[in-house]
């Protein structure tokens, strides 16, 4: 005989064994939906990397992304300008899921050129040790030599020399557009919300400007869709952050041992203090089409990985406007100057100037370089140059991914 004890016992077990397979049950349908849904997103950012090659080797040309038949999934991608830089936003759609993922872009640099000098003036000169491992175009094919020190004089030139024009190439009609006005909407400073001392903008969201009442930024952070402006001038501190955002002004200052990576736009001037490090890609540029005159000054020991730009001014101006970047310092990309140049750093990029001039103490030289190198193949392999010339469709690239 059973005793009622021994019965309820066995329900009891058999309860517990039913819990236990139907919380097994239910964890195995978990795992299932959690693998299916992982699953799904893999399909998503693989096919959105497809959406993001499909664009590239497209050239950034506006076409519609077919749709994935067997799957359903949906691609499609848009383009927009930010200040000299393209932003490329991929999504990929399938029901209600969805995965984008936005980029700078730009197109790799085929340009060889070493230095290309307007023929306005005499013959370009040299002392000391001078490498070109480039292509030339100069006021004559012949570089002469000079002895500005007791040391014997080496020049290395690995291109071809040829004889230049009056004027240089037509630079990017991107690069006027930016002061003309860039599409934003403007908001002040003490509205945006912020975390902490941090502003962050999305690049899926509209362009933000906003104006800089107190012109030193220092103690902020400022990261991704920013446009900084000021109508007298700005100094970047060297403990602010700022990371992929535009700034304009008609005088911009870098202060000592500021890192960071900008869009710098001024009418007047752009000064660098020593040791202040502009990573790629970045852009300092100068417009000047006044009579007025108009500088950009990088002292010794600074970085700059992108353009270094100064435009606008006239032939009858060009001993009003110029570059100066003193000695140890390091430019990886292209130099732009339709004023004067005086060049005491290598360069890893292309040199385009109206005129060079040396400045030693209280003599200057002028169409003088000295003890420099200027090598356009030391460019690095993931190197994308600022588009200082109308686009020639060269091969398409992602600079950074910003999402």
């Amino acid at each position: 005989m059973v005793k009622a004890h021994s019965l309820l016992y066995a329900v009891y077990i058999c309860l517990i064994v039913s819990i236990i397979c139907g919380a097994l049950l239910y964890f195995s349908g978990l795992y299932n939906q959690l693998n299916l849904f992982y699953n799904l997103q893999e399909e998503l950012y693989i096919h959105n990397q497809s959406v993001v090659n499909y664009a590239l080797g497209n050239k950034l040309a506006d076409e519609a992304f077919p749709t994935d038949e067997a799957s359903g999934v949906q691609g499609e991608y848009r383009v927009k300008q930010y200040g000299l830089l393209n932003v490329l936003t991929a999504s990929t759609i399938l029901r209600n899921d969805t995965v984008v993922s936005v980029h700078l872009v730009g197109s790799y640099s085929k340009d060889k050129t070493a230095i290309h000098l307007a023929n306005l003036s005499r013959s370009l000169r040299y002392s000391g040790t001078v490498r070109l491992n480039g292509d030339n175009k100069l006021p004559s094919t012949f570089i002469e030599t000079s002895f500005l020190n007791n040391r014997a004089n080496q020049l290395t030139v690995t291109g071809q020399n040829t004889v230049s024009e009056i004027k240089l190439p037509e630079i990017n009609a991107g690069f006027k557009k930016i002061f003309e006005g860039i599409k934003t909407e403007k908001i002040a400073l003490s509205q945006f919300e912020k975390k902490d001392s941090l502003y962050f903008n999305s690049f899926q969201k509209e362009t933000k400007e906003m104006e800089v009442g107190v012109n030193t930024l220092s103690n902020l952070i400022v990261k991704g869709n920013f446009v900084l402006r000021a109508k007298d001038s700005i100094v970047v501190g060297k403990n602010a952050v700022l990371e992929d955002v535009i700034l304009i002004a008609p005088k911009i200052t870098f202060e000592s041992g500021f890192k960071g990576t900008v869009q710098a736009f001024a009418t007047k001037g752009i000064e660098l203090q020593e040791e202040v490090n502009l990573k790629y890609p970045s852009v300092v540029c100068v417009y000047n089409n006044t009579d007025g005159e108009s500088k950009l000054k990088i002292k010794k020991e600074c970085k700059i990985e992108g353009a270094i730009v100064l435009f606008g001014s006239s032939i009858l101006t060009i001993n009003k406007n110029s570059i100066e970047i003193d000695e140890k310092s390091v430019v990886m990309g292209d130099i732009y100057c339709t004023g004067k140049l005086d060049l005491k750093s290598d360069i890893q990029g292309s040199v385009y100037t109206n005129l060079f001039f040396y400045k030693n103490g209280s003599s200057i030289n002028e169409n003088m370089i000295v003890d420099i190198e200027i090598d356009p193949k030391k460019r690095p392999d993931y190197f994308m140059a600022i588009p200082l010339f109308e686009a020639k469709k060269n091969k398409y690239g992602v600079i950074k991914k910003v999402l």
